[in-house]
C-alpha cells in the first residue's frame, strides 16, 4: 500500500490581488522524493488560490504516480486552510459560487485515487507549501 503526503498552500496579496499556490507532494515515509511546486495564478481571492492548489496537487500527484498506481495509493491532503478542509470534509456548506466548481472538480480528481483524506495544520507544519506560494509571488515584484 502507497501513502502520500501532499501540502498545499494558496494565497493572495490582497483579496482578491495578484495569487499564487504553493503544491507539495511526497511519499508518507523519508524515502523518496518530494516534489515541490509553486506558480502564479493571476489575480484571486485567498479562498480561491487554496482550492486552486488542491487541484493542481491531485492531478500532479495522479501525474507522478500514473493511473494504475494512483488508483492504489492514499493520499493525505494538508492544509492550513480551515474553510478549505472543513468544506471538503462535508461540515461546512459551500456557498460561495467562486468555490463550488473547484470543490466538484476536487471531488472528481479524488477518484483517480484509493482515498483521499483532508487534514487541517497549522500554519508552522506548512511552511514548505507557503514559501513555495510566496516565492511565486515575489518573482512579480
Amino acid at each position: 500500500m502507497t501513502k502520500f503526503i501532499i501540502n498545499t498552500d494558496g494565497g493572495s496579496r490582497g483579496n482578491p490581488g495578484p495569487a499564487a499556490i504553493g503544491v507539495v507532494i511526497g511519499p508518507s515515509t523519508s524515502s523518496g522524493q518530494a516534489h515541490e511546486y509553486g506558480e502564479y495564478i493571476g489575480k484571486t481571492t485567498n479562498n480561491v488560490a487554496e482550492y486552486k492548489a488542491v487541484v493542481f496537487a491531485l492531478k500532479k500527484a495522479k501525474a507522478i504516480l500514473g493511473g494504475d498506481r494512483a488508483a492504489e495509493t492514499d493520499i493525505e491532503v494538508r492544509a492550513d486552510s480551515e474553510l478549505l478542509v472543513r468544506q471538503m470534509n462535508g461540515e461546512y456548506k459551500i456557498k460561495n459560487v467562486e468555490l463550488q466548481p473547484l470543490f466538484f472538480e476536487i471531488w472528481n480528481a479524488k477518484i483517480d485515487f484509493k482515498s483521499v483524506v483532508f487534514k487541517h495544520v497549522p500554519r508552522e507544519e506548512n511552511r514548505d507549501a507557503d514559501r513555495l506560494v510566496n516565492k511565486a509571488l515575489d518573482t512579480l515584484i
